[in-house]
């Protein structure tokens, strides 16, 4: 079922024809919105920016978007001089706002077509590539060419060695790439030099760590190139294409019934697309019997097996025994 904020435009969104189970009417602070809905569950809500007290403030989005699943929330935009200008656009982007419309079909397409950033990257205000990623011709070369070319030619004057950059990828939904990564982080940053990027979502935002960024597709060299001087750089790829931009990746399958499932009627092929993969099953549920049944019945070789986790523990053997696995 959905949900509904509205003010300014209340008659408009009143006349859509959806089933709503709860709605708020008025002007609310962003903290009312977060402490009313965190831990209610809804399908999407349909939010009237009208009716966010100072939306014109992209700080209010912000702290929005890390306190709830954007995903599933649908943004109607207003006519404001402040808030209709490709720059405001721009920055909802950035914040992993992908869902806005102005008007009842906009609403209704993206209620069951949800927008990627793919979708909006038309819109996405793009800066040129820093100076120093200036050694290839953008034109023609790839995001992994430019990458390596740049970190072959630099000197690593912190780390102890040239950047490994090591990318994570869910293959079945909210197979734990985020959580993984920061688990490694946290195991390895004290002995080396360790920084994590994910790519087109903000949820590094939770940890509130400032060597976990969040970036988008066009952005994504320029933080790779801050990194150069780094140890590891962990990379949680979400829906970005060119994994050769990666020294290595591995991809996260959670084998529960439920999840391979969903995952084999989303693409009946990925099997045979992952069939030469590094394959990880993380919060992993199953005995080593079970593990080999899964390798044989699916023919995919698994590399590691992570059970379910504590991320607050300090120390977790788990993590500690993949990364010797890995040669991290």
């Amino acid at each position: 079922m959905n949900v509904m904020i509205y003010n300014k435009y209340k008659d408009l969104l009143k006349g859509l024809n959806i089933e709503v189970m709860k709605t708020l009417e008025g002007v609310y602070n962003v903290d009312e919105i977060i402490d009313t809905f965190t831990n209610f569950y809804f399908d999407k809500m349909i939010l009237d920016i009208t009716a966010i007290r100072d939306y014109e403030n992209i700080e209010n989005l912000q702290k929005l978007s890390m306190n709830l699943n954007m995903e599933n929330v649908i943004l109607l935009l207003d006519n404001n001089p402040v808030t209709d200008t490709k720059d405001y656009i721009s920055k909802l982007i950035s914040l992993g706002i992908y869902n806005f419309t102005k008007n009842t079909s906009g609403i209704n397409y993206l209620l069951v077509h949800p927008h990627q950033y793919k979708d909006v990257v038309n819109m996405h205000n793009l800066q040129e590539i820093d100076t120093q990623m200036a050694i290839a011709d953008n034109d023609k070369t790839s995001d992994s060419v430019i990458v390596e070319k740049v970190i072959n030619n630099s000197t690593n004057n912190q780390g102890s060695g040239k950047l490994r950059i090591i990318g994570f990828k869910n293959v079945t939904n909210h197979a734990g790439a985020t959580s993984l990564i920061y688990m490694l982080k946290k195991t390895l940053q004290n002995n080396r030099l360790v920084g994590a990027l994910e790519v087109n979502k903000v949820d590094f935002l939770y940890f509130k760590d400032p060597e976990m960024i969040s970036t988008t597709t066009p952005d994504l060299l320029k933080e790779i190139m801050k990194k150069q001087s780094y140890d590891i750089l962990f990379i949680d790829l979400n829906d970005y294409e060119d994994t050769e931009i990666c020294e290595e990746v591995y991809y996260l399958i959670e084998p529960s019934t439920l999840m391979i499932n969903k995952m084999l009627k989303r693409d009946a092929g990925i099997l045979e697309k992952l069939k030469d993969k590094k394959i990880i099953l993380n919060k992993c549920m199953l005995n080593n019997e079970d593990i080999a049944t899964f390798g044989y019945e699916t023919k995919l070789k698994v590399l590691y097996s992570i059970p379910a986790l504590n991320d607050r523990d300090g120390k977790i053997d788990p993590i500690i025994n993949f990364i010797k696995k890995v040669n991290l």
